[in-house]
């Protein structure tokens, strides 16, 4: 039992990440109808600076606390992700606005190269780490109830908790204020909210924003585990299966399908791998996302298109 409840934990210490992810793909959808496949390039050049104006912070003003360090970087990263988030909707995508989907996802297609060779040419491309003091040690939890207890990673308990911190925040904005009332009302329909004076480029600006605060808190987190480097920005293939669990359009689906991959993917590693070879973990979110798109295409908490005729 106590095995079963690690894997378990890990499961869902990893799906708040992939779910952390997904939210970006689903708040510019939910906003604009834009499938942003540049989100993983903005997690990568999020992390980037992040990784970079650490190390550059304490020799440019000799300051040697991590701490202070680490949230002026952060600061810093922040600035740089709103002012790209604004430039890709005001030059790129205001443009596009009512063009066909193809042509919206070649747009973020090539935002997506022209992010990653504008990180490689500023920051280089190298690997760099981004030390944020998140222990690296493991501990021992529940140690009275199962004997030895159960074995849990530090650094992914803190890192689910910041997950899960930033997307509670985010669905009490969507919620409460009156700016994530109207981003709802963009999503459920453009022209009604137009009429009721909601202006569309203000609100596609503050979801791109938004957008781009997570892609840094993502990469922030998924940089201090693994290390940041080119590779980083295909993390955002790991949150595909997610969104089409949970549904492009819902914010809940896309904490759910997270939550549901992570354990999924845990589980049948331990479970099923030694029966056929191991290696499930790589393709068990897609096969599932597969079943999905088979019989229930919009996911879990996705609306149900019915064209009528």
């Amino acid at each position: 039992m106590a095995f079963f409840l690690e894997t378990l934990l890990g499961g869902l210490m990893a799906g708040m990440l992939y779910s952390l992810v997904a939210l970006g793909f689903v708040l510019i959808f939910k906003a604009s109808g834009v499938f942003n496949f540049a989100q993983g390039a903005m997690v990568l050049f999020a992390a980037l600076a992040m990784a970079r104006f650490s190390e550059w912070i304490p020799h440019w003003t000799g300051l040697n606390n991590l701490f202070i360090a680490n949230l002026l970087a952060f600061a810093i990263a922040a600035a740089i992700m709103f002012v790209m988030a604004w430039l890709i909707e005001y030059l790129v995508l205001r443009h596009l606005v009512n063009q066909e989907g193809t042509t919206l996802l070649m747009a973020t297609l090539g935002i997506t190269y022209f992010i990653e060779g504008l990180g490689q040419s500023i920051f280089g491309s190298d690997i760099y780490s981004i030390d944020i003091g998140m222990p690296k040690e493991p501990i021992f939890m529940f140690d009275t109830v199962f004997p030895g207890g159960i074995l849990v990673n530090k650094e992914d308990l803190i890192a689910a908790l910041i997950a899960a911190v930033l997307v509670a925040l985010l669905s009490l904005f969507f919620q409460k204020t009156s700016t994530g009332r109207a981003l709802r009302a963009v999503a459920d329909d453009h022209q009604a909210a137009q009429s009721v004076g909601i202006p569309l480029a203000r609100i596609w600006v503050i979801v791109w924003c938004v957008a781009g605060i997570v892609a840094l808190v993502a990469g922030m987190i998924w940089g201090s585990k693994l290390g940041v480097q080119f590779s980083l920005a295909t993390v955002a293939l790991r949150a595909l299966p997610v969104i089409i669990l949970g549904g492009l359009t819902s914010v809940p689906g896309a904490i759910i399908g997270g939550l549901v991959i992570g354990v999924g993917e845990k589980l049948s590693e331990v479970y099923i791998g030694p029966m056929v070879g191991g290696g499930i973990e790589i393709w068990f979110a897609y096969m599932l996302a597969l079943v999905f798109l088979l019989f229930r295409p919009q996911g879990m908490f996705g609306e149900k298109i019915i064209d009528r005729v």
